[in-house]
């Protein structure tokens, strides 16, 4: 058995998220092993228990270059690659893991000690990753990502609870709907649709807040022209976004990292399917996907061709008494 892991974490927030039962995996299968992981996300897994050391590893080439020095100090004898790129090989090397286990794609072969192919047809992201850990003869266990959120007396949450009165978000239940998309547009729900189910919640006494960062700021302004909403957009920052989704009763957003994040923090999601595929990254947990069949979907493509219909399909009052199920 190793006696030192890294975890090389993959650069999205959602795909992060989706490590979790591999982390998990891990820790409980290698009780001994002394665990890191390095990724851009890596801050969020502070306080799970899930990694004995955590490196903030940059998406930029000159970020990760001075960070590399940082990740070879672990000393780990073994290197667990999530990313399926060749700069998580090459990085391995460098790192001095003389065991380094990671999907055989992207040219990086020859690089990795233990280089299975891609699942044919390919698994659910989770599975995917659990599918390396179990290399090191670990079982995978839970399959669900699970997160604590932060305390209910902790600063964070008292932050994110006077940040959602301060913009009128004071009457619960309050629905988070995700505005943004790291993809691209072909995620995106149609703006009238959001501002159709923020008027839906309004008229069934819950608080639509809207969520996003600083360029989702014009798609919020329009919602907000023709139903009164409570935003954070550009102020819901990655430290306190945990804090902002456990204060949440629900969220509805895309194929995105929020979603993941909500749902692995216990926040019930309805997410929106259209381009991506649900079988290989919808939500685990307290999550619903809805979505419209068509015949072009699931197409990948970051912007549509089209007239959108996968998602322009989708009715404001199928995800509203989605959210009804899911008790909210």
């Amino acid at each position: 058995m190793p006696d030192a892991v890294i975890v090389r974490l993959p650069n999205w927030l959602g795909d992060t998220v989706m490590a979790v039962p591999a982390l998990a995996a891990l820790r409980r299968g290698l009780p001994a092993a002394r665990l890191g992981a390095a990724g851009p996300w890596a801050s969020l897994l502070a306080g799970q228990g899930l990694a004995d050391v955590l490196v903030t590893y940059p998406r930029t080439w000159t970020g990760r270059l001075r960070t590399a020095d940082a990740v070879r100090a672990l000393d780990a004898t073994t290197a667990v690659l999530l990313p399926n790129s060749f700069e998580a090989a090459a990085s391995a090397l460098y790192w001095g893991a003389r065991r380094r286990v990671g999907f055989g794609s992207g040219g990086r072969r020859a690089l990795l000690t233990d280089a299975p192919p891609l699942p044919s047809p390919r698994r659910h992201q989770v599975d995917e990753y659990l599918a390396l850990v179990e290399r090191l003869g670990v079982p995978a266990g839970d399959r669900t990502p699970r997160l604590a959120p932060p305390a209910v007396d902790s600063p964070e949450r008292a932050q994110a609870r006077a940040l959602l009165e301060e913009v009128g978000a004071d009457h619960r239940p309050r629905v988070g709907l995700h505005l943004g998309a790291a993809f691209g547009p072909s995620k995106l729900w149609p703006v009238e649709r959001m501002a159709e189910l923020a008027h839906l919640l309004r008229d069934g006494g819950r608080t639509p807040v809207l969520l996003g960062a600083p360029s989702d700021a014009d798609v919020a302004a329009r919602i907000a022209g023709s139903v009164v909403v409570a935003s954070l957009v550009g102020r819901d920052s990655p430290g306190l976004l945990p804090a902002v989704l456990a204060e949440l009763d629900a969220v509805v957003c895309g194929d995105t990292g929020v979603g993941h994040l909500a749902a692995a923090l216990g926040t019930p999601v309805v997410a929106l399917f259209g381009p991506t595929d649900p079988r290989l990254t919808a939500p685990r947990g307290p999550a619903t996907v809805v979505s419209r069949p068509t015949p072009c979907a699931p197409c990948f493509y970051r912007e549509c061709p089209i007239d959108h219909p996968c998602l322009r399909g989708i009715p404001a009052g199928e995800v509203a008494a989605r959210l009804v199920d899911l008790g909210v």
